[in-house]
C-alpha cells in the first residue's frame, strides 16, 4: 500500500515537473523569437533605417541598435527581478512576455528613414530599449523557476531546457529568416516582408501570456512565502549581501551572451554581408547551427548531473581559446561547406557550456533572492559584453581589416568565462539548492 502511494505521489510530482517546464520553455521560447528576429533582420533594418552608402556601416548601425537594448536590460533585471522574488515567479514571467510582444509588434509598424527622416530609427530605439527591459527580467526568472522545480539529480537536465527555449525562438527566428530569404525578392522584403516576423510578435505574446498563466509558482517559492522569508528590498539585500555570486555569475554568462549574440545572431549577418554568401545560405547554415545547438543541450545538462558542472565549464571555454581563431580562418574561405562545419563544431562547445551553466548560476543563490541575483548577474554580461559584440565584432571588422576579426571577442569572453570558473566555481551539482 505505502509503495503504490509512493509511486503515484511521484507520478504526480513528474507530472508537475514536465508541465511546469513545458509551459515556462513555451513562453520562453515566444520571448526570444520576438527577440532574435532583429538580430537576424538587422542587415535589413541597417538599410532601412540608417541608410548609408557602405554596407558595413548600415550594419554597424543597426547592431549598435540592437545594443541599445542592453542599457534598459539591468533595468528589468531589478524590476521583475522584484516582482518575482516578491510577488512571485508566475507575476513576473507574465508581465515579460507582454511587454516583448507589444514592443515586438511596434517595430513591425514603424514607417522608415525615406518616410519619416530622423524619427525613423529614434522610434526604433524606443522599441529596442522596451524590448531589453523585458527579456531583462526573462531570463534570470525562468531559469529559477525550471531549476527550482527540478529534483536535485535531474537540476542540470531540466535547467537546460530553459536554454533549449531559448535556442529555439533564435532557431525560429532564424527559420523565419531562411524562409522569407528563400522565397522573396530583395525588394519585397525591403518593401514589406521584412515587417512580418514583428508583427506575428502580438500573437505569440497571447499565446506566450495564455501559457505563463496555467503556471503556478515554485514549491520553493511556496514555501519561502509561508515561513514569511521573503526579502522586503532583493535589490538591496542582493548587493549587500549576494555581490561575490553576482560577480561569479557574470562571468559565467559573458560566453554564454557572446556565444548567443556573435555566434548565433552575428553570423548571417556577417557571412552574407562581409563573406557575400547568399542570404538564404547563411540563414541555412545558421539555422542548422542552432538546432545541433538546442538539441544537444538536455543531453549536455544531464551529463553534467552525472559528473558535476565544474568539469564542463572549464573544458568548453579552454577548447574555445585554443580552437576559434583557426575555426575563423576557415570560415573565411567562404564555402558554404567550410562555414556550416565550423559552425557545427562552435554549436557543440557552446552547448557543453550552455547546458549545466544555468543549473550552476541558479545554485549559487538562496530562493528569496534568486530572481534578482540570477537576473542582474547574467543581464550584467548580456548589457556589458554579449550584446556589444555584434557591434564591437563590425567595427574590428573595419578597423583591423580582416573578417577573422569576430574570432577575437569570442577568445576574450571564453578567458573571461574560464577565469570566473577557475577561481569562483564551488561544485554544486550535488548539493540542495540554498534555502
Amino acid at each position: 500500500m505505502e509503495s503504490s502511494r509512493a509511486a503515484a505521489s511521484e507520478a504526480v510530482q513528474r507530472k508537475e515537473i514536465t508541465k511546469a517546464v513545458a509551459v515556462g520553455a513555451i513562453g520562453n521560447v515566444l520571448e526570444w523569437f520576438d527577440f532574435g528576429v532583429y538580430g537576424y533582420f538587422a542587415p535589413f533594418i541597417g538599410k532601412l533605417f540608417f541608410p548609408r552608402s557602405e554596407p558595413l556601416a548600415s550594419m554597424f548601425a543597426a547592431f549598435a541598435v540592437l545594443a541599445v537594448g542592453a542599457v534598459s536590460r539591468p533595468l528589468g533585471a531589478v524590476v521583475f527581478g522584484w516582482i518575482g522574488d516578491r510577488a512571485g515567479r508566475r507575476t513576473s514571467l507574465t508581465a515579460t512576455v507582454w511587454l516583448m510582444a507589444g514592443s515586438t509588434f511596434l517595430i513591425g509598424t514603424l514607417p522608415t528613414y525615406s518616410q519619416i527622416g530622423v524619427l525613423a530609427p529614434t522610434l526604433l530605439v524606443v522599441a529596442r530599449l522596451l524590448q531589453g527591459l523585458s527579456s531583462g527580467g526573462e531570463w534570470g526568472g525562468s531559469a529559477a523557476y525550471m531549476v527550482e522545480y527540478a529534483p536535485l539529480n535531474r537540476r542540470g537536465f531540466i535547467g537546460s531546457f530553459q536554454q533549449v527555449s531559448t535556442g529555439a525562438g533564435f532557431f525560429f527566428g532564424s527559420l523565419f529568416g531562411l524562409i522569407v530569404t528563400s522565397t522573396m525578392s530583395e525588394q519585397t522584403i525591403f518593401g514589406w516582408a521584412w515587417r512580418l516576423p514583428f508583427l506575428s510578435g502580438i500573437l505569440l505574446g497571447v499565446v506566450g501570456v495564455y501559457m505563463r498563466l496555467r503556471l503556478h509558482d515554485t514549491p520553493e517559492f511556496q514555501a519561502l512565502k509561508q515561513r514569511g522569508g521573503r526579502s522586503t528590498s532583493p535589490l538591496m539585500e542582493s548587493l549587500r549581501t549576494q555581490w561575490t555570486g553576482i560577480t561569479v555569475a557574470f562571468g559565467y554568462n559573458v560566453i554564454q551572451s557572446v556565444g548567443y549574440y556573435t555566434m548565433l545572431t552575428f553570423m548571417p549577418s556577417f557571412t552574407s554581408e562581409v563573406l557575400k554568401l547568399p542570404p538564404a545560405h547563411a540563414y541555412l547554415s545558421n539555422s542548422i547551427q542552432l538546432l545541433v545547438f538546442v538539441l544537444l543541450l538536455p543531453a549536455m545538462g544531464a551529463l553534467s548531473d552525472r559528473i558535476g558542472r565544474r568539469p564542463m565549464l572549464l573544458a568548453a571555454p579552454l577548447i574555445l581559446i585554443l580552437a576559434t581563431y583557426p575555426l575563423f580562418l576557415l570560415i573565411i574561405q567562404g564555402s558554404l561547406r567550410t562555414i556550416l562545419s565550423c559552425q557545427l563544431v562552435f554549436g557543440v562547445l557552446l552547448a557543453a557550456y550552455c547546458g549545466p551553466a544555468v543549473a550552476a548560476t541558479v545554485e549559487l543563490f538562496p530562493t528569496k533572492l534568486r530572481y534578482t541575483s540570477v537576473s542582474i548577474g547574467f543581464n550584467l554580461a548580456v548589457a556589458l559584453i554579449g550584446m556589444t559584440s555584434p557591434m564591437i565584432s563590425t567595427h574590428l571588422i573595419s578597423g583591423l581589416g580582416t573578417a577573422a576579426a569576430p574570432a577575437y571577442v569570442i577568445i576574450g569572453a571564453s578567458a573571461i568565462s574560464l577565469a570566473s570558473v577557475v577561481f569562483g566555481c564551488k561544485e554544486t551539482a550535488f548539493e540542495p539548492l540554498k534555502p
